[in-house]
C-alpha cells in the first residue's frame, strides 16, 4: 500500500502530469547550460523503482552505510527500492554512453521524485523533487574551475540575484565535492551538492577515465522553487485551491492567500528507544493517507527514557524498560478550509493509535475498535 501511494504522487517536474512552475526552472537551467557549453543535452526519466545496485552499489556507497538503513529507505524487495536520489539514474546512462559512440560533450539531466522517510515540517516532505546534472566530456579534462563555473551558471539561471556559497562536502561518487548554499534573509540555505565525477565510476561504467571526465551536480528542486517564489510551506507546491494552484504555473513572486488557523495537538506517547523523527514522520503519513496533507509539522518537544520516569507516569503510560516517553506536537492546518474540533481530534487519535507502544491508552475522542 505504501509503495502504491508513493507511486501515485504527481511528479511536478514532468509535463506529462500537467504544467507546473518547476518545469519552468528545468527549462531555464538547461537552456543556460546549453548556451554556456554548446553541448548536447539529454533529458532522461525512468521508473522510480530502481535496483539497489544503481541506487547505492554503483554509486560507491559502502555496504554498511547509514544511507541504506531501512529506516530511511523504502525497499520494494531485496534487490529494488524506490529511488532515494535522482543520481540512481546516472549509472545506467553512463553504461549507455559507453556502449554507443559517446558524444564529445553531453549534459545528462535527470529530474524526478525521490522517496525517503523524513520528518514533517514546512520545509520537508517524504517525496521531494531532485534533478541530477552531469556533464560528461571526452578530451580536455574538466576540473574544479569548470565545476565552479557550472555552479555560477546554474544559480544565476534558477535564483537570479543570489550569490552561491561553496563549502567542502564528501560524496561517494565524486571528488572535490562541494555543498551549494544561497543566502535567504539572515541564513544560508542548502540547494544542492556537486563535485567532479569519480574516475573509478566512469571506468566501471565502461568509459575511458583517461580520456573522459565529468562534472556532477544534484539539486533540491522543491527548495529552489520555494526560494524563487517566496513560499514558506512546501505543501503549497501541490495545493489544489485555485488561488494557490494558479500561481504555481509561473515563476512570479507568490502572493499570499488568506491562511487558515492552525490547530495544535500534543501527544504523550510511548515509543521504542531507538525511534527517530524520520520514522515518526513516515508513520504519520502512512496513518493518515490522503489526509496527511493537513499536517503542517510534527515536532518532538521532549524525550524521557522509561528509567527516568516516576512510578505514577510509568503506570499511566504503560511504558516498559527500553522504551521512552515522547511528547509530540502535531500542528494541523488545511490550506483551503478551517478544520473542525472533532476532525482534529479524530486525526490526533489516528496518529496516536499508529505510534503509541504503551499498554495504557488515552483518547481525545471515542476509542477505536482496534487500537
Amino acid at each position: 500500500d505504501a509503495v502504491r501511494r508513493a507511486l501515485s504522487i504527481r511528479d511536478l517536474t514532468d509535463p506529462a502530469a500537467g504544467p507546473h512552475a518547476m518545469q519552468r526552472l528545468i527549462d531555464d537551467v538547461l537552456s543556460a547550460l546549453r548556451l554556456a557549453w554548446h553541448c548536447d543535452v539529454r533529458l532522461h526519466r525512468q521508473s522510480p523503482i530502481v535496483s539497489v545496485a544503481d541506487n547505492y552499489d554503483r554509486l560507491r556507497y559502502p555496504p554498511e552505510g547509514a544511507a541504506r538503513d531501512a529506516r530511511y529507505t523504502r525497499y520494494v524487495c531485496d534487490t529494488a527500492l524506490l529511488r532515494t536520489q535522482t543520481s540512481a539514474m546516472i549509472p545506467p546512462l553512463l553504461r549507455q554512453l559507453a556502449a554507443s559512440q559517446p558524444p564529445e560533450d553531453v549534459l545528462l539531466a535527470c529530474p524526478g521524485l525521490v522517496y525517503r522517510r523524513d520528518s514533517i515540517d514546512r520545509l520537508h516532505t517524504g517525496e521531494p523533487h531532485q534533478m541530477d546534472l552531469w556533464r560528461i566530456r571526452t578530451g580536455a579534462p574538466l576540473g574544479v574551475e569548470d565545476l565552479r563555473h557550472m555552479v555560477e551558471t546554474v544559480v544565476r539561471a534558477l535564483l537570479p540575484g543570489r550569490e552561491p556559497r561553496l563549502t567542502p562536502a564528501r560524496h561517494p561518487y565524486t571528488t572535490d565535492g562541494l555543498q551549494i548554499d544561497v543566502r535567504h534573509e539572515s541564513e544560508w540555505v542548502e540547494i544542492g551538492e556537486c563535485g567532479l565525477a569519480d574516475p573509478a565510476l566512469l571506468a566501471e561504467s565502461g568509459l575511458d577515465p583517461v580520456r573522459t571526465s565529468g562534472l556532477a551536480m544534484g539539486l533540491g528542486m522543491d527548495r529552489i522553487l520555494m526560494l524563487r517564489k517566496g513560499l514558506g510551506d512546501i505543501r503549497l507546491l501541490r495545493a489544489e485551491e485555485p488561488r494557490i494552484a494558479s500561481q504555481l504555473l509561473d515563476l512570479e513572486p507568490y502572493r499570499e492567500v488568506s491562511s487558515m488557523p492552525e490547530v495544535r495537538r500534543d501527544l504523550s506517547l510511548v515509543l521504542e528507544g531507538d525511534a527517530t523523527s524520520e520514522e515518526l514522520g513516515d508513520a504519520v503519513r502512512a496513518a493518515l493517507g490522503s489526509r496527511a496533507e493537513v499536517v503542517e509539522t510534527v515536532e518532538v518537544l521532549s524525550e524521557t527514557p522509561c528509567e527516568a520516569l516516576p512510578p505514577a507516569a510509568v503506570k499511566r503510560l504503560g511504558i516498559s524498560p527500553g522504551q521512552k516517553n515522547v511528547l509530540l506536537r502535531v500542528v494541523l492546518r488545511a490550506l483551503d478550509r478551517s478544520l473542525t474540533h472533532a476532525e482534529c481530534n479524530e486525526l490526533r487519535d489516528l496518529i496516536y493509535a499508529a505510534l503509541h507502544r504503551g499498554t495504557a491508552w488515552h483518547w481525545a475522542a471515542a476509542a477505536p475498535a482496534h487500537p
